[in-house]
């Protein structure tokens, strides 16, 4: 590491004022404070108080928390694979294999997501002038997770370049966005190029092998969704689909673990809520949002029991907390601290909400069977505004006190 430092001392000169290249310092410093910690000191004398965690260390923190998602989602895209093609049908067998078929898929798309939205983060750094934050280490992760293995590095390199700069950078930068930056990513390639990121045919990767006999690529919530239109239960459909590569694919164990088809890191609702542990004990989220969350969903799941005119809406309300991607978008994204509802009163309002809204979109429009991306997105828009009204009935609170 020495040598390397001493490549950057010799180098800095040429990116400093006078340079020749001082007009990409930031650049430059982003890549040196990447690698090396920063050598900067406070000029002010006298006591100071420093808080216990900074930017860099928040999004390292979330990042941390999303490992367990990742790792999941790269061994599950390569047991998917082995299993719909016929090659195995234990969890177990072929570990090997499948880990390194799942990292050769998902790993390109991670460097694809961080390489785009990197360079778009240091154009715009160099632009205004202004180090580079370290908010899009946690969104270059995110954009992977919410997506299938199969979509092309193109168009993940495409809408990570959309949604940082029409999300993010139009409104200022990290901590000025209104919408959730790596929603706004999915939601582009949804309306964009629905082809390959909705449909029965892109959850699973076949590569050049033929599936088994009777093989579907549907996942849980499009099963469910066309045993409420054809009229038989969702439970019969759930527990029937896909027989031929092994009963109980979707069976409720299969779908908290998150054993079936899906984006890569939004099929384990058990590694969501792993996550979720580290992000409250940290600090970083908030439980409230989190709990508010599953709960609108239950009990938005119940409310459609009671009203249900189709086996969908008949279907028990814990089958949407472990359906599609609800858990993650939870914890990960309707958590973040920017677009989400500031005040504590607020963070239940927004959590809840996003639950109800999810389970409503699901329930009631076939042409999004996944819900947390638009109610995310819609509650990201709504958020001031709740935030408002808590202030506002707080501040009327506390001047019938004073005038008493």
């Amino acid at each position: 590491m020495k040598f390397l430092r001493d490549l950057l001392d010799k180098q800095k000169p040429l990116f400093q004022k006078g340079g020749k290249l001082e007009n990409l310092y930031y650049a430059f410093e982003a890549g040196e404070t990447f690698l090396f910690t920063p050598k900067h000191t406070n000029a002010i004398k006298g006591a100071q108080v420093k808080d216990a965690i900074d930017l860099k260390r928040m999004m390292i923190t979330v990042v941390i928390a999303m490992i367990p998602c990742l790792l999941f989602g790269i061994y599950n895209t390569g047991h998917q694979h082995f299993l719909a093609t016929g090659q195995t049908a234990g969890l177990w067998e072929d570990f090997g294999p499948k880990a390194l078929l799942g990292l050769q898929l998902v790993l390109p798309i991670v460097i694809v997501a961080y390489a785009a939205g990197g360079a778009v983060e240091a154009a715009f750094a160099v632009i205004r002038k202004h180090p580079i934050n370290e908010g899009f280490l946690v969104t270059g992760m995110l954009i992977p997770l919410v997506v299938p293995a199969t979509l092309p590095l193109w168009q993940v390199a495409l809408a990570t370049v959309f949604a940082v700069i029409i999300a993010k950078e139009v409104f200022g930068g990290t901590g000025m966005n209104i919408l959730n930056v790596a929603m706004t990513a999915r939601a582009f390639l949804y309306f964009a190029y629905p082809a390959q990121i909705s449909g029965d045919q892109v959850w699973t990767y076949l590569g050049d092998k033929a599936p088994v006999d009777g093989f579907s690529g549907a996942t849980a919530l499009a099963v469910a969704y066309n045993a409420g239109v054809e009229g038989e239960t969702v439970n019969s459909a759930l527990a029937t689909h896909n027989s031929a590569i092994g009963a109980g694919l979707f069976d409720f164990a299969n779908l908290f673990i998150g054993w079936i088809p899906g984006s890569i890191g939004e099929t384990s609702t058990l590694m969501a809520l792993i996550g979720a542990v580290i992000l409250v004990a940290t600090g970083v989220a908030s439980w409230k949002i989190i709990v508010s969350g599953f709960a609108g969903a239950y009990l938005m799941g119940l409310i459609m029991n009671i009203f249900a005119v189709n086996e969908y809406m008949a279907m028990g309300p814990e089958y949407h907390i472990v359906m599609g991607g609800l858990a993650f978008g939870v914890v990960f994204m309707a958590t973040d601290p920017v677009s989400a509802a500031q005040t504590e009163i607020g963070k239940w309002i927004y959590g809840l909400l996003i639950g109800v809204l999810t389970v409503i979109i699901r329930v009631t429009n076939p042409a999004y069977p996944e819900g947390i991306m638009l109610a995310v997105l819609f509650m990201n828009v709504f958020a001031p505004l709740i935030d408002y009204y808590v202030v506002k009935a707080n501040k009327k609170r506390r001047l019938q006190r004073a005038t008493v």
